[in-house]
């Protein structure tokens, strides 16, 4: 675990806003319609048992919108809620405002326990939510999740205003490079030439570090399933083999040629494997 440093060092924060931004923004302009009420903003689709989707997924549409559909169509009520991420007041920009979000929306929304999907930052607010509310989280999925450890770029200033920079960056998420399309490398660098949002990345990457979940995976008892890019280059294999490990009910799948976002770059098999755990384990 050394090996891998769990810092972001401040002002480092480049990944971090490819794993926040591209799905937030993706949301905005789905083809399933957005609700936005006084308190939460989220799209809802299907019928049946509740999935919850967090933020952490990155990039096209098509492939967000196949993951709503796979599961709308086989008997799930899937709900996509929009985090508060550059809403939140700079003091109480965390991730733990996040899970207590989260938390308000399942209660008021959903309107009973639900399976929580997080993939990056979206899985650490599920695992800080799970330890908090167990009982609203009837299972738990985590790829590419972030909560023990993640890969560090050091002390280098990024070159913000360098947009071949931003781009290859935005590349190293991915197996396949050519996912990291023109749309979301000028999303990244746009939010990246912004200061209030870029301020609030960078309180949101330093809430991660300080909120190690190490000493708190053994105490969730919540059935988890681990699904992760065996090419993650951000939380790497070794971070998926330590939470399988200290998580006393969870079962680990590996896609190969992937990257830092299953759910995107393999889509139809991490719905796959999702599906058929969410029916073994019920």
């Amino acid at each position: 675990m050394a090996t891998f440093i769990r810092n972001y060092k401040g002002k480092n924060v480049i990944w971090c806003l490819i794993c926040i931004f591209a799905h937030a923004e993706s949301v905005k302009s789905m083809i399933f319609k957005t609700k936005k009420e006084k308190k939460f903003a989220f799209i809802e689709a299907g019928e049946g048992d509740p999935i919850i989707l967090l933020h952490g997924l990155m990039g096209g549409l098509s492939n967000f919108e196949e993951t709503v559909s796979y599961f709308a169509d086989r008997g799930y009520k899937v709900f996509v809620p929009v985090l508060p991420i550059y809403d939140l007041p700079v003091l109480n920009t965390n991730l733990t405002t996040i899970a207590k979000h989260v938390a308000k929306f399942i209660e008021e929304k959903v309107g009973s326990a639900a399976v929580v999907v997080g993939n990056s930052m979206g899985g650490h607010v599920g695992l800080i939510l799970t330890l908090a509310r167990p009982e609203l989280v009837s299972r738990l999925v985590l790829t590419g999740s972030s909560g023990l450890y993640e890969r560090t770029f050091g002390d280098s200033f990024p070159r913000k205003s360098d947009k071949e920079y931003i781009r290859k960056k935005t590349e190293e998420v991915f197996y396949d490079p050519v996912v990291a399309t023109d749309a979301l490398v000028e999303e990244v660098f746009a939010v990246v030439n912004d200061r209030m949002k870029g301020i609030k990345t960078v309180m949101l990457a330093r809430s991660a570090i300080k909120h190690n979940m190490l000493n708190d995976l053994p105490k969730i008892t919540t059935p988890v399933c681990l699904i992760w890019g065996k090419q993650d280059s951000v939380t790497p294999p070794e971070v998926a083999i330590d939470m399988h490990k200290s998580l006393p009910n969870s079962d680990l799948y590996w896609i190969e040629h992937c990257g830092h976002a299953a759910m995107m770059e393999k889509p139809q098999e991490f719905n796959d494997i999702l599906y058929s755990w969410l029916q073994e384990s019920k």
